[in-house]
């Protein structure tokens, strides 16, 4: 099953400033959702961010956010993002299939939203090198129990030029320099 970008939205979950710098490797994670991101933008696919407790957590990260480009976050308290009606009224709106999901914390709130949208008939495509814990071991084990639950698991590189389908188009030169 090849996943198409006509049905596919993104999703980044609570990429904040006051929680991020704990993340294990965030320096990577960081340069990889800003390379996915703007890949999805080059793509024209939507984009949903959210924001935990935004009081308490801080923005969305600057790199992101410059990334994103003119956003909306939604805000949340629910660890699942499927927990806030403003969020599935998104998703329903953009009558997509697949979610590109991207956040933090794996374990958490990215884990949670992943098996509430597979419940809800949606199709979740985690981006793992886009997706943190404090705790590598969480990420691991957040990981194997979204696959177990029917997630797709993939790279931001392989999903971008998945959704890409062709080369030697402009698209395709945006992408490319990207992931250089």
């Amino acid at each position: 099953m090849r996943i198409k970008k006509e049905n596919t939205i993104g999703v980044v979950i609570d990429i904040q400033s006051r929680l991020y710098p704990v993340i294990q490797d965030a320096d990577t994670l960081t340069k990889n959702n800003t390379i996915l991101i703007k890949g999805l933008r080059v793509l024209h696919i939507p984009i949903v961010v959210t924001q935990q407790y935004t009081k308490g957590l801080g923005e969305t990260i600057p790199e992101l956010a410059e990334a994103l480009g003119e956003y909306k976050h939604i805000e949340k308290t629910a660890f699942s993002c499927c927990d806030e009606p403003r969020f599935n009224e998104d998703l329903a709106l953009a009558s997509k299939m697949y979610v590109v999901v991207t956040g933090i914390e794996a374990h958490v709130c990215v884990m949670q939203t992943v098996n509430d949208l597979i419940g809800q008939g949606y199709i979740p495509v985690v981006v793992e090198d886009c997706i943190g814990s404090r705790n590598p071991n969480d990420k691991k084990i957040a990981i194997e129990r979204m696959r177990q639950s029917g997630a797709i698991i993939t790279t931001y590189e392989s999903i971008l030029f998945e959704l890409l389908k062709y080369s030697g188009t402009d698209q395709f030169r945006e992408i490319s320099q990207l992931v250089k």
